[in-house]
């Protein structure tokens, strides 16, 4: 930017008295303009100033008699480079609230619904978020936890603002997985602060640092991208101590001049964590996997499974209902029934008593312990329905074979939700579990065979 467009501007702001501004930069320099993206100095102005891309913000002092009273002015630019409308507040550190005019406005209705507005920054518009949830919000937390809705439950990433505020005002760094951001803008209710999002895709913290999404690129490529530098005097950021398997502080810190701060376990716990000055106690940095929170887990596995339980009763039904005279509707509903519970006892077995009971069972493998509460479980069924004394040999061993498998099977799935395994561990026991559970369905499959054709009275 030319020398006569530093003068020009610094003419402005100094005779800046409150008064309406439409100043076009283009015509004091002759059209020979740069885009405005260099720092720009004025030393007639003492307090601090902060440029970014395309917005000026300048505070100033002014003295008027016995008061004083911060004015802050704020400098837009428009696509021809025109410098327009200052805007006041008598706030010296808080940025001024766009205000939405009416319920009806354009701008209104292009809000989400857990929005109450924008803020004008140095870095542009950001959105202000409510720390309340509504209706909504909790239908979303249901939903995400009982169905494929989670994988579509996200945000845009990028920066919102929390309460008031200010230069000197935390940032907390999020997923854009909408249930993690709601949790956090919940537990800063009271408070004024930033939220930085990231793009997980749709992915919570813990998953996502693991998969690599909540990374160091990612969050070096968002502070960068929304100019945290001219949004805040400190240099300091706060992430989920959760994902610090996918960040690396250090070179975040280089590449941006940002320290990171891994702040609590759990949401809650950041208000306290806050007013210790960002120090942590062992029970913030705890993670706790109670009966409760493997219980809330428990629908989002159990979900997918019965999904395909159908498929699972139409197969049962079909092998014990078909003879070389058609399907026998009555024959298949008496001997399939036993089997279709077995199935349902598995699926509860695996995916909802194994995490619940998690730390009671022995072994540490998911595989075992599934494999264990399936065997107890079958014995039950078993008992209930009378299958060993009433069946032959061959349906004893395919139930004694199968169903503890099936078990087994769901509670691995698990692995992916607790603090119990990491990546190598679980790849070590998919290695050795998935063999065998494709040997006992070839098995299991083979068995079945053999007794419809021992049935048909042809062996």
């Amino acid at each position: 930017m030319t020398h006569a467009v530093f003068r020009k501007v610094s003419q402005l702001l100094d005779s800046f008295k409150g008064e309406e501004v439409n100043y076009d930069v283009n015509k004091s320099c002759g059209g020979d303009c740069i885009p405005w993206t260099s720092t720009l100095f004025f030393p007639s102005i003492k307090n601090r100033h902060y440029i970014g891309k395309r917005i000026i913000m300048v505070d100033r002092t002014k003295n008027e008699e016995e008061s004083m009273q911060k004015i802050k002015l704020i400098i837009h630019l428009d696509s021809n480079d025109k410098v327009r409308g200052p805007v006041c507040s008598n706030n010296s550190k808080s940025f001024p609230m766009m205000e939405q005019k009416t319920c009806c406005s354009a701008e209104k209705k292009a809000l989400p619904l857990w929005a109450t507005g924008t803020i004008a920054t140095p870095a542009g518009t950001v959105l202000k978020i409510s720390s309340s949830w509504t209706r909504r919000d909790y239908l979303g937390m249901v939903k995400s936890r009982m169905s494929a809705f989670r994988m579509h439950y996200s945000i845009a990433a990028g920066l919102y603002a929390v309460g008031e505020p200010t230069m000197d005002s935390e940032i907390f760094v999020s997923a854009n997985y909408k249930l993690s951001f709601d949790v956090l803008r919940r537990e800063l209710k009271e408070m004024d602060a930033w939220i930085l999002v990231l793009d997980t895709k749709g992915i919570n913290v813990w998953c996502a640092a693991g998969k690599g999404t909540f990374g160091t690129d990612e969050l070096i490529k968002r502070i960068l991208e929304v100019n945290l530098g001219a949004m805040v005097s400190h240099r300091r950021i706060i992430l989920p101590q959760l994902s610090a398997v996918g960040v690396r502080a250090g070179i975040v810190q280089k590449k941006t001049e940002f320290r990171v701060s891994f702040g609590p376990v759990r949401a809650q716990d950041i208000p306290a964590y806050v007013r210790a000055k960002c120090k942590k106690t062992p029970e913030m940095s705890t993670i706790r996997f109670s009966i409760f929170d493997r219980l809330i887990l428990t629908p989002m596995e159990i979900n997918p499974v019965m999904k395909k339980y159908p498929w699972f009763a139409a197969t049962i039904l079909l092998v014990f209902g078909i003879q070389p005279s058609g399907i026998l509707f009555a024959q298949a509903w008496h001997n399939g029934l036993p089997f279709l519970f077995l199935g349902f006892v598995s699926i509860i077995a695996g995916a909802l008593l194994t995490p619940v009971l998690l730390p009671f069972v022995p072994f540490r493998s998911f595989a075992i312990k599934g494999w264990i509460v399936g065997i107890l479980t079958s014995l039950i069924a078993t008992q209930i329905f009378n299958i060993i004394g009433k069946q032959n040999i061959i349906l004893v061993i395919v139930t004694w074979l199968f169903f503890p498998a099936m078990s087994s099977y769901i509670a691995l799935q698990f692995t992916g939700a607790t603090t119990f395994t990491g990546i190598s561990e679980v790849k070590k026991e998919l290695k050795v579990s998935v063999p065998l559970y494709i040997g006992v369905a070839c098995i299991s499959t083979i068995l079945m065979v053999l007794f419809k054709i021992k049935e048909w009275g042809l062996l």
